[in-house]
């Protein structure tokens, strides 16, 4: 990157002052200002600025001077910092806004559907009998290791989750397998807290990963990465007040959220039980969430 800042610099007439490197990429700091230096990826569809721009959603870092094609530059974005709560929020707002501005509807193939339900099923089936298999092994030692015994102790919310799934996915499978239109927006498609800057507004940052799709998946990779550090049950009413789901969305969504993690007993016992208490803490925690918004019916189901 050292060589694409003296390119650039060179070719704009501009003395850097100072150079910082923050992941991918680079703050310039000139007497005409401060510049962000990313190399361009040439997969990424370079017409998404324009198609956000032409919905009117223009929060993002606006792209300034080109020193090549290889390389993008954009401007500077002080951020101010505010409490990470108030952050999430409006990280939530702005990605609400961001689906309500790009949503359009697109024929589907009911091929597309089955794609999906069936890369589900095979997945929860794999992960049912891996953890059967897993049990029996650790049930069949005479002393159990911390990561075994804690594993033996909440097998019964991991197959509970799994037994979720299943029976909600014939249920959403139900829901849309005639359905001939999808609703897709613009994701960002890499939502966390850090790829947010507030200042005098919000802006997302990092669009490497952007493509059109179902809207829920910008909300399901977020309570992935956040999952245990917020509130994500108010978060959840708080996106829908300003983009209702549909019901085959929302069940979806949920599918989603409760698909247990793969465990591995390889690590050391340290790290095995914090990854095991950290996914049974989040498997209570989606289920909290998700009560709220089941029927009589399959909330006896579950029982």
């Amino acid at each position: 990157m050292e060589s694409l800042v003296k390119e650039f610099c060179s070719q704009h007439h501009l003395k850097p002052l100072k150079v910082e490197i923050k992941g991918k990429i680079t703050i310039v700091t000139t007497e005409e200002g401060t510049f962000c230096l990313k190399s361009r990826d040439r997969s990424v569809n370079q017409d998404i600025y324009d198609y956000l721009t032409s919905r009117s959603f223009k929060y993002y870092p606006a792209l300034l001077k080109e020193s090549t094609d290889a390389v993008e530059v954009r401007e500077y974005i002080e951020e101010i910092k505010i409490p990470r709560e108030q952050k999430m929020v409006d990280l939530i707002e702005l990605m609400s806004l961001l689906h309500n501005k790009t949503t359009h509807f697109r024929e589907v193939d009911l091929d597309d559907y089955k794609e999906i339900y069936e890369d589900l099923k095979n997945n929860i089936m794999y992960l049912t009998s891996y953890y059967n298999d897993l049990i029996s092994i650790v049930e069949s030692h005479v002393i159990m290791s911390p990561k075994e015994y804690l594993l033996a102790r909440n097998i019964t919310r991991i197959f509970k989750s799994l037994y979720f799934c299943e029976v909600e996915l014939e249920h959403w499978y139900e829901l849309i397998k005639e359905k001939r239109k999808q609703r897709v927006v613009v994701l960002h498609n890499n939502l966390r807290l850090s790829h947010i800057l507030r200042n005098e507004q919000s802006y997302f940052i990092n669009w490497d990963k952007a493509k059109i799709g179902i809207p829920i998946f910008d909300f399901y990779k977020l309570y992935r990465r956040h999952a245990l550090e917020f509130d994500f049950s108010d978060l959840l009413k708080h996106y829908e007040k300003c983009y209702p789901l549909k019901q085959e969305e929302r069940l979806l969504l949920f599918i989603l959220m409760s698909l247990p993690e793969k465990i591995e007993l390889s690590h050391d016992e340290y790290q095995a039980c914090e990854f095991i208490n950290d996914e049974i803490d989040k498997l209570y925690k989606t289920e909290e969430l998700i009560l709220p918004y089941q029927s009589k019916k399959t909330k006896q189901h579950q029982e």
